[in-house]
């Protein structure tokens, strides 16, 4: 354990939020297209929900145009057209009834707009922390189950940290939810940072020993038979608690009680061990190559 603490703490201070600060922070201009004042008015009020302060719809709808606007840029970051119009292949569609296929469309779309769209417009907040929290959640699944592989390197995912002495399952996959704490934040509009999140922080750090216990107690009750399936879906389960319980503190302002976690993490566990299969049946009949439990 205090190998690991040590070796975790080394690998945090080599961790530099500030791309992910620089990344959500870039200001975006979004030019409106419609036939009608009320159409241009249904985009502007998905955009700026009249819910918001004025202060912030103020500052919302100074980078919102409409189009031929004085000042509206030529190379907007995003174009929304009404629905009716014909809309040109790199521009989308307004579904007025139906605004989450316009959020789903566009986040598909534009993977590096997501974090500066959901740290400035509000409708695409939860959808943008949900991408985060499913897609970190695998990733610790997929690692998990590559380092139980015999003669893989897990660095196959990419991922900075992921080498030399900071590549064993549990550092990695603290390191990750340590990832994932600082994309929440950035995406709630909040700060970004080691020393601005430090509770996170901390929990994520206690939680790579607890969580191990609890998923060792949980294994015991939920038969799975041997091989990779546990370990893959124990990581995503407890990523997975960890990033609701991360989402819910910056827009509720509190966590899980003991028992929301472990109803949660029961949860994870079942959708885990589907995401750890498919994962296995992806990468073929590896499983085969990994000796079973017992």
């Amino acid at each position: 354990m205090f190998s690991t603490l040590k070796k975790l703490r080394s690998a945090l201070s080599l961790m530099n939020p500030e791309e992910v600060r620089r990344t959500a922070g870039r200001p975006l201009s979004i030019v409106l297209v419609a036939s009608t004042s009320s159409g241009y008015a249904d985009m502007e009020d998905f955009l700026a929900p009249r819910e918001v302060s004025h202060q912030e719809r103020v500052r919302l709808m100074e980078r919102i145009f409409r189009n031929g606007d004085q000042g509206a840029p030529a190379a907007a970051d995003l174009r929304l057209y009404e629905e009716g119009l014909a809309c040109p292949a790199e521009a989308f569609t307004f579904r007025r009834e139906h605004p989450e296929a316009t959020i789903d469309e566009i986040l598909e779309a534009r993977e590096e707009l997501h974090l500066p769209l959901a740290r400035s417009f509000r409708p695409f907040r939860k959808p943008v922390v949900d991408r985060i929290v499913q897609d970190i959640s695998k990733e610790n699944a997929l690692f998990a189950v590559l380092s139980a592989l015999p003669n893989v390197v897990p660095t196959v995912l990419d991922l900075p940290w992921a080498v030399g002495e900071f590549a064993s399952d549990t550092t990695f996959i603290t390191l990750n939810q340590v990832r994932m704490a600082f994309l929440i934040a950035a995406a709630c509009g909040r700060k970004v940072g080691l020393t601005e999140q430090t509770t996170e922080i901390a929990s994520i750090a206690a939680g790579a020993f607890g969580w191990r216990a609890l998923a060792r107690e949980l294994a015991g009750k939920i038969p799975m038979g041997g091989g990779l399936i546990p370990k893959g879906a124990i990581a995503f389960a407890a990523t997975y608690v960890i990033g609701r319980g991360i989402e819910r503190l910056h827009t509720r302002g509190r966590g899980y009680s003991r028992r929301e976690r472990r109803a949660l993490y029961e949860t994870a566990y079942e959708k885990g061990k589907r995401v750890a299969k498919a994962l296995i049946s992806k990468g073929g009949a590896v499983e085969e190559n990994v000796p079973r439990a017992g």
